[in-house]
């Protein structure tokens, strides 16, 4: 008897134990097609970077460390106040808290998104009240049927059999996507931190030529009285007091437009700090920081430095992992049922033993769930995610190619700007000698005072341009750390633990 019931049972049930044994090891095969991150044009150098090395610049190539911190770049400019700004934007900015809390809506859906890779459970507490009718009791029609109470203390289980892969690939979609957006994250912070170090040298540049208005201004303000004293002796006409009096109006009118355009500065790197314009302030200072030499490196590396392709390359896994999503959903979708709980007319026999009740769903606790006819939907999301992936694809490429060309800008900025100051350099030393030469000659009688005159403005605009092509070079520099990628460094702890 006992062999008979065994023989009944295993043939039975193993041919359905077999078939779930057979769900569960191939659940979790993803019908997403391989990834694979496209080809990207790329050179064994950059061009500038030759350029440079070829006219005996400073350059060399350099392969950083991947295991080095080098995410406080721009302390290599060796200023405490850009120190403190950016400091203070990294901890205030608003823009860069915004995409901090886009990181953790990314990893929250991760979260969301992952719980589907185990069982659901859920209890529930339902007293039920019913009149059922006599017929559904199989009574005569008339008879009086009671009410009834029913008390009900149940578990629910339910967990879906990833046989094609649904799950998994939205789990790898979520993954993708979360790592884009610390990507994301990664670029707006680098980006804000060059802004803020760009409007702090552009602030400086004008702190610079704010000193040297003011000390023109002077200047003129005692050339225009020593000429009155000259006109006032009949020594001179009234012609030279008028043109001296011109340039010096000129003079104050180009110092109020760089007090204007330096109070602007000012605001913007109050708004990148985080602060209120009202509330903030930086004592002037003109511009005295040395150039600064950054290695290029090479054309390869900057696909793992720059943040923004990374993002792209992330949100083209996300897109490839969407196609195994579509896909699934033409598939039935499994899964596994179970009830546990007790079922009592009367609340004290609640929990007793005898009133318990369970259930598994049909077919040893599968659900199956397969659309018949949708109207074609499914192929259409299906197309929808192909065609999402290529524009992911796009994206990327165009990213890269963007990438490689703000490079090639910033270096030869750098190169050009670095032999401009060269130039500039001996124009301001020959317009010196000209204005002493000049000056000199005017004392003597030999030149009326326009040459001198002249050859004072050929001075101021040749110290004004030395002033803002320093400025521009400390730019462009903070612009090639940009496009090379900056620095990486770890995420903010305040990011990290969120």
């Amino acid at each position: 008897m006992v062999k008979d019931m065994n023989n009944i049972v295993m043939k039975q049930y193993l041919p359905r134990l077999g078939a779930l044994a057979a769900a569960l090891v191939l659940a979790g095969c993803s019908l997403a097609p391989t990834y694979k991150v496209p080809e990207t044009p790329t050179a064994a150098t950059f061009k500038e970077a030759d350029a440079a090395a070829t006219e005996g610049a400073q350059w060399k190539t350099a392969t950083p460390a991947e295991g080095q911190q080098r995410g406080d770049w721009w302390r290599v400019f060796g200023d405490a106040e850009l120190d403190r700004l950016i400091d203070a934007a990294n901890a205030h900015n608003q823009d860069l808290a915004a995409a901090a809390a886009r990181l953790k809506q990314a990893r929250a859906f991760t979260g969301a998104t992952e719980a589907d890779l185990y069982p659901q459970l859920s209890a529930g507490f339902d007293p039920t009240r019913t009149q059922p009718s006599a017929a559904s009791q199989g009574l005569p029609d008339g008879t009086r049927v009671s009410p009834q109470t029913v008390y009900k203390a149940r578990l629910f289980a339910n967990y879906e059999l990833d046989l094609f892969g649904r799950v998994a690939s939205s789990v790898n979609a979520a993954r993708a996507e979360e790592k884009g957006a610390e990507d994301l994250y990664r670029s707006v912070q680098l980006a804000l931190q060059a802004d803020v170090a760009q409007a702090y040298f552009a602030l400086r540049t004008l702190d610079s030529d704010r000193e040297l208005l003011n000390a023109t201004i002077k200047l003129r303000e005692d050339s225009l009285s020593l000429l009155r004293k000259r006109y006032e002796a009949g020594e001179t006409t009234d012609l030279d007091p008028a043109r001296a009096e011109s340039e010096l109006g000129t003079a104050r009118a180009d110092l109020a437009s760089i007090e204007r355009r330096r109070a602007n500065q000012e605001h913007a790197l109050a708004v990148l700090t985080g602060v209120a314009p009202s509330q903030f302030g930086l004592a002037a200072r003109p511009f005295d920081t040395a150039p600064v030499a950054v290695p290029a490196g090479l054309p390869s590396e900057l696909l793992e430095r720059r943040p923004d392709i990374a993002a792209a390359e992330r949100q083209m896994a996300a897109a490839n992992a969407r196609i195994g999503i579509a896909k699934a959903a033409f598939f039935p979708r499994i899964s596994l049922t179970a009830l546990f709980g007790f079922e009592s007319s009367d609340l004290s026999n609640l929990f007793k033993w005898s009133s318990r009740t369970w259930m598994l769903g049909p077919l040893v606790g599968t659900t199956v769930a397969q659309t018949i006819f949708d109207g074609g939907r499914n192929s259409s999301n299906l197309a929808g995610a192909r065609a999402a992936h290529e524009e992911s694809v796009a994206r990327y490429q165009q990213t890269v190619l963007v990438a490689f060309r703000e490079v090639e800008d910033s270096l030869a900025d750098v190169r050009w700007l670095s032999q401009q100051a060269t130039a500039l350099d001996g124009a301001l030393a020959g317009a010196r000698r000209a204005q002493r030469i000049s000056r000199s000659r005017y004392d003597a009688g030999a030149v009326d005072y326009l040459t001198v005159i002249d050859a004072d403005r050929t001075v101021l605009q040749s110290q004004r341009d030395a002033n803002a092509v320093a400025g521009l070079r400390a730019a462009a520099t903070v612009s090639l750390v940009r496009s090379l990628g900056g620095g990486w460094g770890p995420l903010p702890e305040a990011v990290a633990k969120n």
